[in-house]
């Protein structure tokens, strides 16, 4: 009911705005690397374009990027992984509402070497702190994504300030997440990084995944219409329908469909 209200509403902004004809069959998403790189959007868009004519442009960047994007009024659809700054941006009125989409996990890489000894292991904060008492090479994105978000809040959790080490064994990247794993594997340093994208990345040298299986690894994607009462070039009534779509039976049947080596990479939890 909610929901429908909130269509409703938004297909007459759009209306009333002359911005949800057919004159202008596209929606821009802001989104994070991980939806992009590994393929997902790849896979599942040209579904919702046949069935619905509207073309979705994509710019893949660090949720921190993307929702700064958003409030800057570039774009009509935020699809980003860090929950709590997803919230901020509905609750300081940049969004109409959010809704879960999918998920998966986070994993830590490292060398197989393992200088901190965390093969095996299942506590991601635990491992953490082995990685700073052993001064372990860490690579971090260091952009504010999403990644980059989940993996400070471990750090604190872990009492560990690898910033004081930033430049020596904690080396901040500022680039996206391949990048950063192209660091790690040069370097033979451990990084935090979503699945999705650790299993479509093609140069894991001597890389390898040591931790995974921790709840806290747990990585929650959500989906956001940009307010078009904050920017009124927001194309309402076609953003929304691809949020409809994305958390339909269709959409989430599309996401669970896709594979990559065999493995399932994000899990639809729309409810």
């Amino acid at each position: 009911m909610i929901r429908d209200i909130i269509r409703a509403a938004l297909i007459a902004v759009g209306l009333t705005a002359g911005l949800a004809n057919a004159e202008e069959p596209f929606i821009v998403v802001q989104s994070t690397t991980s939806t992009q790189n590994s393929g997902l959007l790849d896979y599942i868009l040209p579904g919702f374009e046949a069935e619905t004519g509207i073309d979705v442009r994509i710019v893949a960047v660090g949720t921190g990027q993307a929702i700064r994007n958003a409030i800057n009024g570039d774009g009509d659809v935020l699809l980003v992984h860090s929950k709590p700054a997803e919230e901020k941006f509905v609750a300081d009125g940049w969004g109409v509402e959010r809704f879960d989409v999918m998920y998966n996990d986070f994993v830590l890489v490292g060398p197989k070497a393992d200088p901190a000894k965390l093969k095996g292991g299942k506590d991601i904060v635990a491992a953490l702190t082995a990685v700073a008492n052993a001064e372990a090479p860490f690579a971090s994105r260091g952009d504010d994504s999403g990644t980059h978000k989940a993996e400070m809040r471990l750090w604190g959790e872990s009492g560990a300030d690898p910033m004081a080490a930033s430049g020596a064994w904690y080396r901040e990247t500022g680039s996206g997440m391949g990048a950063t794993l192209n660091v790690a594997s040069g370097m033979g340093a451990y990084a935090l990084t979503d699945r999705a994208t650790w299993q479509s990345f093609g140069n894991k040298g001597n890389l390898e995944v040591l931790v995974e299986g921790d709840p806290r690894l747990f990585n929650q994607y959500g989906v956001i219409l940009v307010n078009p009462e904050k920017h009124p070039r927001v194309r309402a009534a076609a953003g929304q329908r691809f949020i409809d779509w994305l958390t339909s039976p269709n959409g989430q049947a599309a996401i669970a469909s896709y594979r990559l080596d065999g493995e399932q990479l994000f899990f639809p939890n729309a409810k």
